[in-house]
């Protein structure tokens, strides 16, 4: 995983935006690289595990602050990223981002996920809504045996539960869920839930 030190201009350019928008809570600008940056980073796991074509496609669905979207398009160049979300504002902020680091592979969409025509190799969500709203949205641009990677925290199993319906729906399951910590002092568990489509896993 890349290290702090990777992303410092990239902090500064984020701070400089959150001060005109609230891309984050104030409250969370110091964990900024704990909460936001390191826990987006974390698909790391899931490439090193699972392994899929990185010179492909990812749409981030319901972006927001650019998490994961941007650290991940830092990160890996070889990536096309789709920022997707719906609030004009934070689009803007993240074309702002974009333009001062020159992200090439980033692409921002203002738009609703039910608008979108185009079909993705890899989806993210990180903080959107439940997961069985966000498989929802994910499935219909998921090209098959593609991966749809939903961030989650507390609550994990209880939302795998209620989505066993919905994923029977679009012939999608569960491949793997890898638990992962944010280093921060309090305990603070992540998953990764790592949903395939079509797929023979």
């Amino acid at each position: 995983m890349k290290n702090k030190d990777f992303f410092e201009k990239y902090i500064s350019v984020f701070l400089n935006q959150n001060q005109f928008l609230n891309l984050i809570s104030k409250n969370d600008e110091k964990y900024l690289w704990e909460k936001h940056i390191f826990d987006s980073l974390s698909i790391e796991k899931f490439f090193d595990k699972h392994k899929p074509v990185l010179t492909t496609s990812l749409l981030d669905i319901g972006t927001g602050g650019g998490f994961p979207a941007i650290p991940i398009a830092l990160a890996y160049p070889q990536i096309t990223v789709y920022a997707l979300d719906s609030i004009r504002k934070k689009i803007n902020a993240l074309k702002n981002i974009k333009t001062e680091l020159n992200i090439q592979n980033l692409i921002t969409i203002c738009d609703r996920a039910e608008n979108i025509k185009d079909k993705f190799d890899i989806i993210t969500s990180r903080a959107v809504a439940p997961l069985k709203t966000i498989i929802e949205y994910a499935m219909p641009l998921l090209k098959d045996n593609g991966y749809f990677i939903a961030y989650k925290s507390m609550k994990t199993q209880e939302e795998i539960e209620n989505s066993k319906a919905i994923l029977k729906k679009y012939n999608a399951k569960i491949i793997d869920v890898i638990k992962y910590d944010l280093p921060l002092a309090e305990n603070h568990i992540r998953n990764l839930i790592v949903i395939s489509k079509n797929n023979k896993k």
